[in-house]
């Protein structure tokens, strides 16, 4: 590190109060000695990064830092403040502050600074000698002794004898594939958190992200040279053939954004002991498969159920968008139009408005069918899909709805469990999966769909519809209070599906009624509570939260307008008992204000994006707004009455509070 600091960039007397004036103040001395280049560009950089996440370290230490284009070297200035200045550390101000100026694009010059800085650090000596130091050339040369002394110490690598046999150091590699039902939020979140614990580690990750846009394969040079590889999905991997042979880390999407670090080193530790995936013998995704053999009955149940609406989430979002659009274009009489295979005139706007009304029509015809037979494939894997598809079309036929769509699936995998019971000649075995299993379970859940059990449920969705319709006052209110409840509980998950599912159900029919366009709205309000909420309560009270979450609350912004529930799951996963009560409270008063207000949606998705489709728009979004203020309020009275003060218990990015400084410096740096 000698060339990066000389006296002229130490400033034993920094008399700023703020890390504002405090960077200025030592990025002036490194304009002055030529290293920056422009000096308000360079500052509008640093803001940038300490915006990302605080620079502070515990041990009073401030390590403001950036890559700039204005940086014409790797640099390094350093203030002492007599008074100490805040830079977001838990134990209080810093008054030792290491200003780091990278150029831009030189990654390994950055993180070779911070990682030479940190060792250093690591020393209780070395920041009492800068404290009490009263020379900058004796500060310049504490901080930059000398590569001989600082690059290697006792009982590192380079004290070793060198050997013939020891091949150059190269980073651990990895590939990962991430995925989840819907492919819009897990999918990336679970990727951005691999990347960074990567980071960390100095693992050297490269990801593929299968979500709803689509994926780009991975070339098949890197997954060539990788070391091991870790698959984070709820749903099946596609062509995972690819990683036959290498060792593979098989888990849920969630488990990649909860404890990235510790699926690295059960890569490290897979890839040391040998273990690779064998071609063909790849588990199935956990929503795919219909169950470990110890898990109970409840367990495998809802796994099944979850399947089967993960899969339909798709056709929801597109046939219900379409319709919401149709209806805007062309009113809600265009649901009257004739087909637009007979009649379609191009310059009219009513054509248009019947053309996506019918192709939404299309899409929303596939929603029981498609629950149905993923339904059935969850229990019994492709065999299922035949006649869980039949059924679930059965079920459309005789008006049994979404109850009839759940019964025809359940029906489906368990009569092709059951025939895939019986012991068979080796002569048909050829013939089972494309002819027998098709053929009889087909026959049976017909029957069972047409003559026994399809009636009484048909009978009993018609009740539910006639009930629903009648609500009102009161009923209205405590529906809407039960489904805001069940948006909230699990943040995507199977009770915040069956909500999703009921509300989806109601509209997904060619004239649905005003009770069943109220649900749906109501449905779609609550959903944007939890993540709105918790960004609302990271910038009111930011410093109950740790840097991760301060930073995931600004994207919890963009995935709670957006309806995105999953927006909140990284609060929820930190601090349970305090998050998901608050998001069920707030989620229950806009349900209730909602459905008070009488507001409608045809659209299933889309959050404020569809505002202009709602009915009663401004008072949707005072419900919104009003829960997310108690959501917020909740949060920010439940974290702020803990006893000890607030919990900065670290996660995803933050490094612990009592690790060795070398490890806080990177994972500060990493973002």
């Amino acid at each position: 590190m000698s060339q990066l600091i000389t006296p002229a960039l130490v400033d034993l007397d920094l008399t700023a109060t703020t890390k504002e004036a405090a960077s200025r103040a030592l990025a002036e001395r490194l304009a002055a000695a030529g290293r920056v280049t422009d000096l308000e560009g360079f500052l509008a950089d640093v803001a940038a990064r300490e915006a990302q996440m605080p620079t502070g370290l515990d041990g009073g230490i401030g390590i403001p830092h950036c890559r700039s284009a204005h940086v014409t070297e790797p640099s390094l200035a350093f203030g002492r403040a007599a008074h100490g200045i805040d830079f977001g550390a838990t134990d209080g101000p810093a008054d030792l502050i290491f200003l780091i100026a990278a150029p831009a694009g030189a990654d390994a010059d950055h993180m070779t600074i911070l990682s030479e800085l940190a060792r250093q650090l690591m020393r209780p000596e070395f920041t009492t000698a800068l404290r009490e130091t009263a020379s900058a050339e004796e500060a310049a040369a504490l901080i930059a002794p000398g590569e001989t002394d600082t690059e290697t110490e006792p009982g590192t690598e380079a004290d070793a004898p060198a050997s013939e046999d020891t091949a150059p150091a190269r980073p651990f590699r990895v590939v990962a594939v991430t995925s989840c039902p819907t492919g819009i939020a897990h999918t990336y979140m679970a990727a951005e958190s691999l990347q960074r614990a990567a980071a960390d580690e100095g693992v050297e990750i490269t990801v593929e992200t299968q979500g709803s846009a689509g994926f780009e394969r991975l070339a098949p040079g890197t997954v060539e040279a990788a070391d091991a590889v870790i698959l984070a999905h709820d749903v099946e991997v596609r062509e995972k053939d690819r990683f036959a042979g290498k060792p593979v880390v098989d888990v849920g999407v969630k488990a990649a954004i909860n404890r990235p670090a510790e699926l690295l080193a059960e890569a490290r530790a897979k890839a040391a002991r040998g273990e690779v995936a064998a071609p063909g013998r790849a588990s199935s995704a956990p929503l795919d498969r219909a169950g470990e053999p110890g898990d109970h009955f409840g367990t495998r149940l809802r796994t099944w159920l979850m399947t089967g609406v993960s899969y339909m989430v798709p056709f929801v979002a597109a046939g219900g968008l379409l319709i919401a659009l149709a209806f805007a274009l062309g009113g809600y009489e265009i649901n009257g139009a004739p087909s637009v295979a007979d009649h379609f005139v191009w310059t009219e706007a009513d054509s248009w408005a019947a053309l996506m009304f019918q192709i939404g029509g299309a899409a929303f015809g596939f929603l029981i069918p498609v629950l149905a037979g993923y339904i059935a494939y969850g229990m019994a894997d492709r065999p299922g899909l035949v006649p869980g598809f039949v059924g679930g079309a059965i079920a459309v036929t005789i008006d049994a709805g979404f109850l009839g769509g759940l019964a025809a699936g359940l029906l489906a995998g368990t009569v092709v469990m059951g025939i895939q019971r019986v012991r068979i000649p080796p002569v048909l075995r050829g013939i089972m999966p494309v002819v027998v299993i098709p053929l009889l379970s087909s026959a049976v859940v017909g029957f069972l769909m047409f003559i026994v059990v399809g009636k009484p449920i048909a009978e009993a969705q018609d009740a539910m519809t006639t009930w629903l319709g009648d609500l009102s006052g009161t009923n209205a209110v405590l529906l809407g209070v039960l489904l805001g409840l069940m948006m909230c509980f699990d943040l995507g998950g199977p009770v915040n599906k069956v909500a999703y599912a009921f509300a989806t159900g109601g509209i997904a029919v060619a004239d649905p009624t005003r009770a069943s366009l109220e649900i749906m709205a109501a449905v779609m309000a609550a959903g944007m509570v939890p993540p709105l909420g918790m960004a609302l309560a990271t910038t009111v009270r930011g410093r109950l939260f740790t840097p991760t979450e301060r930073e995931n609350g600004k994207a919890a912004w963009v995935l709670g307008a957006s309806f995105i529930s999953e927006g909140a799951i990284p609060f929820a996963a930190a601090d349970p008992l305090r998050v998901i009560p608050s998001a069920m409270a707030g989620g229950a008063v806009t349900g209730a204000l909602s459905m008070a207000f009488g507001s409608t949606l045809r659209a299933p998705h889309g959050g404020v994006f569809v505002v202009p489709l709602v009915g009663s728009p401004l008072a949707y979004l005072v419900a919104i707004a009003a829960g997310t203020l108690v959501t917020a309020g909740l949060v920010v009275l439940l974290k702020g009455r803990r006893a000890g003060g607030p919990d900065r218990a670290t996660g995803g990015g933050a490094a612990p509070a009592e690790a060795p400084a070398e490890e806080r410096v990177a994972a500060t740096a990493a973002a």
